[in-house]
């Protein structure tokens, strides 16, 4: 085997942990909104809702890191809906209430997030299948099985998991610390190890990364299977810290999900990855709903608020700025020598 065959793309720069674009814009943006929130809304950050908002903002932080993997290979996972409902009603239903039949619930859930995973890479990585046609197909055989298990009609959750995801440690709901190990040990892998880096040139360049003998297919499968792991892992969190969760959960995560990595700054063509700044942007998002709802205004303006951040985060770093710059200057040239 040919030394050649088995090295990873360079990718520039090495393991990068200065501030981003997209941390620097998004944690501005968060303090702007903490700020407006404090003036208009003050009920929204008061310490009641904060330990409100903050396991909701764990649980989609950790789902945004799950999409951002997809993203990172040009792919994009529309099963974040189905995926995160079907934890939370495996992590009910088959306890039934029971502490006892809490971790054979989990390790089932586990499994069952592996499988989809596994279905998801193979339509996308190995068969070529369009994400969103691949993806959006899984997500309504994830509902099947939601219906078939519970029927839509919810079911409490355990008081083991009760206490674990959804109890306080210091002050600080427990969700927050899962949500900060899932961002170090993600962040760490993906800027440390060889492994991460190659992940990050084959989302970059996969032809590139092809030619230098990387098993992009199998990278790229790769990142559905443990994005599903993680939509398990924010299903679990999300049926502890819901007494009674419903059925369909999970359908309010597919936008703030795709929102927040946007809003984080990597890219929908895939390549670099920005796990951090997602994270914030996925407290941005949350502490955004809540602000919305003290406002007083109806679900449908609140759908529109988190349509509207990821539009503006679409244009903030999709929009070659320079470029629009460059040709109204040009505008503004030939005006001016019109006039003359």
């Amino acid at each position: 085997m040919s030394t050649k065959a088995t090295q990873a793309p360079v990718v520039r720069g090495g393991a990068r942990f200065g501030l981003s674009r997209g941390m620097l814009t998004v944690s501005v943006a968060l303090v702007l909104l903490l700020g407006a929130s404090v003036v208009a809304a003050p009920t929204s950050v008061s310490r009641s809702a904060l330990l409100g908002t903050l396991p909701f903002a764990a649980v989609l932080a950790i789902v945004a890191i799950g999409q951002t993997l997809v993203v990172q290979q040009g792919g994009i996972d529309l099963s974040v809906a189905g995926a995160v409902s079907l934890a939370v009603v495996i992590t009910t239903y088959v306890p039934a209430g029971t502490d006892g039949k809490l971790l054979g619930a989990l390790v089932l859930g586990l499994g069952v997030a592996v499988a989809f995973g596994i279905l998801n890479g193979l339509l996308v990585g190995w068969r070529g299948l369009n994400p969103i046609v691949a993806t959006l197909g899984t997500n309504a055989l994830l509902y099947a099985v939601v219906l078939g298990i519970s029927g839509g009609s919810p079911r409490r959750t355990t008081d083991l998991l009760r206490r674990v995801a959804g109890g306080l440690s210091l002050g600080i709901p427990n969700s927050v610390y899962f949500a900060l190990a899932v961002v170090a040990i993600a962040a760490v892998t993906m800027k440390l190890t060889v492994g991460g880096r190659r992940f990050e040139a084959i989302g970059a360049n996969p032809v590139a990364a092809a030619a230098t003998g990387l098993p992009t297919t199998w990278y790229r499968a790769g990142a559905y299977v443990w994005a599903q792991v993680l939509y398990w892992l924010g299903g679990v969190l999300l049926a502890g810290v819901i007494a009674q969760p419903t059925a369909f959960q999970g359908e309010a995560y597919l936008l703030p999900s795709v929102a927040a990595v946007v809003l984080g700054g990597t890219s929908l063509l895939g390549g670099r990855g920005f796990l951090v700044p997602t994270a914030v942007a996925a407290v941005f998002l949350s502490q955004l709903e809540q602000f919305v709802l003290a406002l007083g205004v109806s679900f449908a303006i609140r759908t529109l608020v988190e349509a509207a951040a990821l539009t503006v985060g679409v244009a903030l770093y999709t929009v070659d700025w320079s470029a629009v710059r460059r040709r109204l200057a040009a505008s503004s040239a030939r005006h001016e020598t019109a006039a003359t």
